[in-house]
């Protein structure tokens, strides 16, 4: 089966060719980085303009790179949800088109499921049942994974998610958009015991996550510490990028023992921290465990988790003669993993 497979639901454009005999993957992606670095964070309107800019020549560019013809393609995937709503009416625009043009099935896909499931690209993958580690900007979630589609919710954040605790912190520190990854590189020149920051719900016994009170301490060693030196806002990195690894780690753990599994796959954005992916791999090396992750350039948003999410979900539809089609494809910008796909 040829999928091709198209992301858009926040700032970035991906598309992707899977083709599930051969397991030959071709992606391409477009960044908006630059377009929304002068406000500090994603701008609605212009997000959903660039898509419409960059969609079909990556199309192109895929479908070239890879030596298909439009109607090689056997189904088209798309993110349907969560997300920026003028995003995803771009993206579910095109393949609702793309399908009614070329008679071909059309799903719209969780963005989620695509990232808990793009580790299955890689080598070895995990095998069911395992837990997920969902950490991104928009999300911090604990699923309990039993199979494609069987997902159950363990814990997830009550208020901001990882990744926007990491923006925070770096606008905070004058270090610009996006955030995280540089207040991760800035950590590393931080001073161990300088300051201390809250590690919220750690002891809760629950495995929920709260980063809101973190910011807002991150603010006030700001504001106590007044002009802030370069060694200054080290330290703060440091402490912080400590506080999100303590609490992630721990609840995951508590997870995996709750649960009696020991393999753990972690996905989105934040997934690609240095530091969380050394606490993680340490933790479950001492577990008798193994942590799995996507490939690395398929840690940020992409059309590849799309498309091979795509296929896991239309080869199941197959079994009972089922398909999704471009009639019933909506964009949903408020989607539930958990409550049904």
């Amino acid at each position: 089966m040829q999928v091709l497979g198209i992301e858009s639901s926040c700032d970035e454009t991906g598309v992707a060719l899977y083709d599930s005999q051969s397991g030959e993957l071709v992606h391409a992606l477009h960044a908006q980085i630059e377009l929304h670095r002068a406000y500090g964070g994603v701008v609605p309107e212009l997000a959903s303009r660039d898509h419409v800019r960059h969609l079909v020549p990556l199309i192109e560019q895929v479908l070239a790179q890879a030596n298909r013809p439009l109607a090689a393609l056997d189904a088209i995937a798309v993110t349907a949800g969560p997300g920026l709503a003028g995003a995803l009416l771009v993206g579910c625009g095109v393949a609702a088109g793309l399908g009614l043009a070329l008679g071909k099935p059309v799903i719209g896909v969780h963005h989620l499921e695509g990232h808990l499931l793009s580790p299955l690209l890689a080598r070895p993958a995990p095998e069911f049942p395992f837990i997920c580690l969902l950490v991104s900007g928009g999300h911090t979630l604990l699923l309990h994974v039993r199979g494609p589609g069987r997902y159950e919710r363990l814990g997830e954040t009550l208020d901001d998610a990882a990744g926007e605790a990491f923006d925070k912190t770096a606008q905070l520190l004058g270090l610009g958009y996006p955030g995280g990854p540089a207040v991760s590189r800035l950590a590393q020149f931080g001073v161990p015991g300088a300051l201390r920051l809250p590690r919220p719900l750690l002891d809760s016994g629950g495995l929920d996550f709260s980063f809101s009170g973190l910011k807002t301490a991150v603010l006030t060693a700001v504001r106590k510490r007044g002009n802030l030196c370069e060694q200054d806002r080290a330290d703060i990195a440091l402490e912080f990028v400590a506080a999100v690894v303590d609490v992630i780690t721990a609840k995951t753990m508590l997870a995996l023992r709750r649960t009696g599994l020991a393999r753990l796959v972690v996905a989105g954005g934040v997934g690609a921290n240095v530091q969380l992916r050394e606490a993680l791999d340490g933790a479950l090396a001492a577990h008798g465990g193994r942590v799995f992750y996507p490939p690395a350039d398929l840690c940020t948003d992409n059309g590849a988790m799309i498309a091979y999410a795509g296929f896991v979900r239309l080869s199941g539809a197959a079994d009972d003669g089922s398909a999704a089609g471009p009639a019933i494809l909506r964009a949903r910008p408020r989607w539930d993993l958990c409550a049904g796909l």
